[in-house]
């Protein structure tokens, strides 16, 4: 059985286009493998990681994909994105957010991985650019600070605004699109946005585009948008947590564990249409009491969602 590893490895080298003496594309090479990361669970919740092959079954639109490509215990280069919510709305959490995060971070980036940070209110502000540093990550979150409610403004004026939709888009088109490997995108935030020029369908299939998995950390600060952040994280094959619920230190503690706990799974469609068109996925597992969590489809003919090999 082919390693899962080695082709992930090849199609990436074909995937990447050659250059001319004048800086335009010679050549370039599509690959049609489909990558789907997922993670099984029994009744319990307990995360299941003894598996093989031939304990999974792939759906495509309903229909039977013939896995090519198996491989447990993923350790392809991981790269996350946080994303911190900054507004006024969750002053009081910034503080415990940040050691959180630089916790997080320490225990989860292994050499190879990289992270950036974001924090957004009525802007979106790029804190740290992809980076395998800890310590720059660490730097950088001392430095972040939550923006202050002043109260409402004139009559006339703009209100506040939280562009969480925008945030989210703009980090995953503009900064993991080109990114190979495993990609993921932590959310903190009450879930409100009120000003992003773009709906939360359109931040959510950016990520689906890119292959991300999202999970969102949702404070409650008496608006209760932890429904949309479900939403935006349930279809990539994460969720997202309540801290009310699960303290914040717990809940990193649980992602951890899913990303380093992953099953990755590679075919290639029986629909061979490169139409962009975007294909439900389902991922089965035969053993009964043992449900998979994975993405909920891809986009057909999107180079950021077939495995760069």
């Amino acid at each position: 059985m082919p390693d899962f590893r080695v082709a992930l490895l090849s199609a990436t080298l074909l995937a990447c286009s050659s250059f001319g003496q004048d800086g335009q594309p010679a050549i370039k090479v599509d690959v049609d493998v489909v990558n789907v990361l997922c993670t099984v669970h029994d009744k319990h919740g307990a995360l299941i990681t003894n598996l093989d092959k031939s304990d999974f079954r792939v759906m495509e639109d309903g229909h039977p994909q013939d896995i090519r490509y198996f491989a447990r215990d993923y350790n392809t280069p991981l790269t996350v994105a946080l994303l911190i919510d900054v507004s006024g709305s969750v002053r009081p959490f910034v503080d415990e957010e940040k050691g959180a995060v630089n916790k997080f971070l320490k225990q989860v980036l292994r050499p190879g991985d990289q992270a950036l940070l974001v924090g957004f209110s009525s802007t979106i502000m790029l804190w740290h650019d992809l980076t395998s540093s800890t310590q720059q990550l660490g730097d950088a979150l001392r430095s972040l600070r939550s923006i202050p409610f002043k109260g409402l403004p004139d009559i006339g004026q703009p209100m506040p605004s939280t562009l969480l939709y925008q945030a989210v888009q703009k980090t995953a088109l503009q900064k993991l699109k080109e990114v190979a490997g495993r990609k993921v995108m932590v959310i903190i935030s009450d879930g409100l946005d009120n000003g992003s020029p773009v709906h939360l369908n359109d931040a959510l299939a950016a990520v689906q585009s890119t292959d991300t998995i999202v999970y969102g950390i949702c404070f409650e600060s008496g608006f209760s948008g932890c429904s949309f952040l479900n939403e935006m994280s349930q279809p990539t094959g994460g969720r997202t947590f309540r801290v009310k619920k699960t303290p914040v230190e717990k809940i990193f503690q649980i992602i951890e564990e899913e990303t380093r706990s992953q099953y990755a799974l590679g075919y290639v469609s029986s629909n061979r249409e490169r139409d962009g068109g975007f294909r439900k996925l389902q991922v089965k597992v035969l053993s009964k009491g043992l449900s998979a969590v994975s993405r909920k489809g891809y986009y057909a003919g999107s180079a950021a969602q077939e495995s760069k090999e």
